[in-house]
């Protein structure tokens, strides 16, 4: 199923019951935009969550993270959550919903040797995994694979066959992701698998938390109870994972947004720097000179 525009549940009269039931029985996709929308805490199932304009909120637990263009985030099966869009100009919202048993067949494909498939070629089975519920940087591989979706959306309108197709590949790609999480976790400096898993989940909300407020000015023990970590076992921890310190990463985030607002449209240094939360010009165009090798001016004309 497809959708061109988002459900307005505070509409009256909305039937949530109705609406939720058609995600078990269909693979269904949101490709829509809208300034305004919420939606309130309910379990959903398997689903990517991306946009390609603006920013969405979700929250997962106590936690509230925003997707912008260029990341997308996993939820699994059963998970429950809410979302927000609220912004002055309109964000396109891009959702993929997947049907448990739909999910369930791609993961035994890919999970599964050749010849196990082809003893058994019309099982099903009821395998799921479990991804990190954190937020990915879509590298171009993703970025293709969602476009040619949305191309073939609106050239072709939702043909359930050719849509489904191009949900394997999404799925496989999804489990590529997956493996890559489950590599870094593993990376994590403790004896115990759970407690490794445990604690690169923990370090997930780090870094979401750090993706989603750079703008603000985030100190670490906000950011260590986000994550319930002690302040020392975070940084210790993150560092393990990405090799900087949750400061550093937050300064590489910004600096990215500014090189991006740089090279992407003609607002004002001066805006820069606060939208991207640096304290002054000043500050900023150290910061950016030190990575970039040039200052923020030279490096627009480039």
């Amino acid at each position: 199923m497809y959708f061109t525009s988002l459900p307005n549940h505070a509409i009256s009269g909305f039937d949530e019951q109705r609406h939720f039931e058609k995600f078990k029985k269909h693979n269904i996709i949101f490709n829509a935009k809208a300034s305004q929308s919420h939606c309130a805490r309910h379990v959903g199932c398997l689903s990517i969550k991306t946009v390609l304009r603006g920013e969405e909120w979700y929250g997962i637990g106590n936690n509230h993270m925003a997707i912008r263009p260029g990341q997308f985030l996993i939820l699994n099966d059963d998970q429950e959550y809410s979302c927000t869009v609220d912004t002055p100009e309109e964000t396109r919202v891009l959702s993929i919903f997947f049907m448990k048993e739909f999910a369930s067949s791609v993961f035994r494909d890919a999970t599964h040797s050749e010849n196990c498939l082809l003893d058994n070629p019309f099982e099903t089975g009821n395998k799921s995994l479990e991804f990190f519920q954190t937020l990915y940087a879509a590298d171009s591989s993703m970025q293709g694979r969602l476009q040619n979706l949305i191309h073939s959306l609106e050239e072709h309108g939702y043909e359930t066959d050719r849509v489904n197709e191009h949900l394997v590949f999404l799925l496989n790609d999804l489990i590529r992701f997956h493996k890559k999480e489950l590599f870094r976790a593993d990376g994590i400096d403790a004896v115990k698998p759970s407690t490794r898993k445990e604690v690169y989940k923990r370090i997930c909300i780090v870094k979401d938390f750090l993706h989603s407020n750079f703008m603000e000015k985030p100190n670490l023990s906000d950011i260590s109870s986000a994550a319930c970590l002690s302040v020392p076992q975070m940084i210790r921890q993150f560092k393990t994972v990405y090799t900087v310190t949750p400061h550093q990463y937050l300064t590489q985030i910004r600096l990215a947004n500014a090189a991006r607002l740089l090279k992407q449209t003609s607002t004002p240094i001066h805006d820069i720097t606060w939208m991207c939360g640096f304290e002054n010009v000043s500050a900023f165009c150290r910061a950016f000179k030190s990575a970039y090798g040039v200052q923020p001016g030279s490096f627009r004309k480039e």
